[in-house]
């Protein structure tokens, strides 16, 4: 009896081992198939549609999208995507840019270059070392790389503040939208009688400033001795007032310095700019509204007609959807930021989400006191679910939007939000004329509207209660307009401080 339950429990041990060992491999078999599955998806990118549609999704949930909240194989998807055009910005939290002979920054790029070199280099028989262009300024460059093991590598790295897909192009890929040459025009306009006035010796003033009593404000200050840098699509050859004419009439003693950062080529690597001009019409707009000369010649005249202008050719058109757009506008603002005889820049462009490159640039610029307007956004396709956009969004920059001449209401494709400092009136609410500049060729008038030529406006403004007092500091020059807003010293949900006042900020 004994031997035979003996003998039982012996088979019993046996077969629940038999069955333990297959229940084991069957988990491992399945966790090889999970693996093998996940092998394949992650070396499967996403679609741009696929990319796009979870962009979309974080901006519609929160009005904000960042590379740094983003999964590994999103980022490496929108690589595969982008020319492969990775952007590491490095150093600690904050630690944007640096001081030349900096060997602590120059040891930290070295190690990341040569970390992202040898996970490219894994298993291939010869080495070989990555395309790359480094910032002078900035803590980034920008490296080739194909890998998604790389960007898992470098994303453990402490000294990695970001990793971005630089050459994505986001809106390429959007159903319906258009935006290559969003913003550009060539084409003068006729202007209707009631959209200008006309004052000594012979200029349009458009109607819009007096709305905000910019021409009374003239009697304390015209902008002498301030720089305005517009940051846009540069300046058009063709139109002499804001050329070899800036000093006409009423306008004297001042001078325009134009620049080129946009490298109009499909190679990503290229670095031969296209020079100052133009190609778009955007950029001479805005600076006609900011700074245009006070004339003879019956044509609009700008806000800050005695400040000097310097114009920056950054990008091909208003928005940022490119490398070398990002790369360009990123350039300018140094090189703003590093003259003494800038203090304002206005920038009528952006992007609906953040760019790491743009946003180190800003700061740095912000850093050597420049006072940045930038315009809150102006578009159909995204007014629904994007708010302020980048960089007006960001706190070193001064947010501006367009509203119409009766009340509270935004202009038809302006976008508004709680970032959002002040307004301008530039939209007829009866005709929907927008406000009168300079056009593109010489004797041209033009309209032009949005939250860029409210920013462009803003920014004059600023140059003649700097030029009014120019000991000021940015802070003091932006509390002022703050003080000659309507909701002074509350501040609207989605207009911030309102429509500014120009003869109460300059008194």
């Amino acid at each position: 009896m004994k031997t035979t339950n003996l003998r039982w429990l012996l088979l019993s041990l046996v077969i629940i081992a038999a069955c333990s060992k297959d229940d084991n491999q069957l988990n491992q078999e399945e966790q090889i198939v999970e693996i093998e599955e996940t092998e394949v998806v992650q070396r499967t990118p996403l679609t741009p549609i696929e990319i796009n549609s979870r962009i979309n999704t974080q901006l519609e949930e929160t009005g904000k999208f960042d590379w740094k909240d983003a999964d590994d194989h999103l980022l490496w998807s929108a690589l595969v995507h982008g020319d492969f055009i990775l952007t590491v910005g490095y150093g600690a939290e904050g630690q944007f840019s640096r001081e030349p002979g900096d060997a602590e920054m120059k040891s930290v790029k070295k190690e990341l270059v040569r970390l992202a070199t040898d996970a490219e280099n894994e298993g291939l028989d010869q080495r070989r070392e990555l395309e790359m262009v480094d910032d002078e300024v900035l803590n980034l460059f920008d490296i080739k790389v194909e890998k998604l093991a790389t960007i898992q590598r470098l994303r453990a790295q402490d000294n990695v503040r970001y990793l971005e897909p630089a050459g994505y192009r986001y809106l390429d890929y959007e159903g319906g939208l258009t935006n290559s040459g969003s913003g550009c025009d060539f084409d003068g306009a006729n202007l209707d009688s009631q959209d200008y006035r006309t004052i000594a010796p012979g200029s349009r003033v458009p109607w819009t400033f007096d709305k905000h009593n910019v021409t009374q404000a003239w009697s304390y200050s015209t902008g002498s001795g301030i720089g305005i840098a517009v940051i846009d699509t540069g300046l058009s050859p063709n139109q002499y007032l804001l050329n070899g004419g800036i000093n006409d009439g009423y306008s004297s003693g001042r001078t325009v310095q134009k620049y080129g950062f946009y490298v109009d080529s499909w190679w990503p690597w290229s670095t031969s700019t296209d020079g100052p001009n133009d190609q778009c019409g955007h950029g001479t707009s805005m600076a006609s509204a900011a700074a245009a000369p006070r004339n003879n010649d019956n044509l609009p005249v700008g806000v800050a007609y005695n400040a000097d202008l310097f114009s920056y050719r950054g990008t091909s058109d208003v928005v940022l959807n490119g490398y070398h757009e990002q790369r360009g506008v990123a350039n300018a603002l140094k090189n703003a930021a590093n003259k003494s005889d800038v203090n304002i820049i206005s920038m009528s462009i952006g992007y609906p989400f953040s760019i790491g490159r743009i946003k180190d640039a800003v700061r740095y610029a912000y850093g050597k006191g420049k006072l940045i307007f930038a315009a809150g956004g102006t578009s159909t396709s995204f007014t629904n679910f994007v708010g302020v956009i980048f960089p007006a969004w960001m706190s070193e920059c001064v947010a501006v939007t367009g509203v119409k001449d009766s009340g509270y209401t935004k202009c038809d494709i302006c976008h508004s939000g709680s970032e959002i400092e002040f307004t301008i009136q530039m939209e007829r609410s009866n005709t929907g004329k927008k406000m009168p500049v300079l056009g593109y060729y010489n004797g041209d008038n033009d309209y032009v509207g949005g939250s860029s030529v409210a920013t462009a406006t803003t920014a004059g403004i600023a140059a003649l209660v700097w030029a009014k007092n120019p000991g000021w500091s940015r802070s003091q020059v932006l509390n002022k307009l703050r003080q000659s807003g309507d909701f002074y010293p509350n501040k609207h949900s989605k207009f911030g401080y309102g429509n500014i006042d120009a003869l109460k900020a300059v008194q």
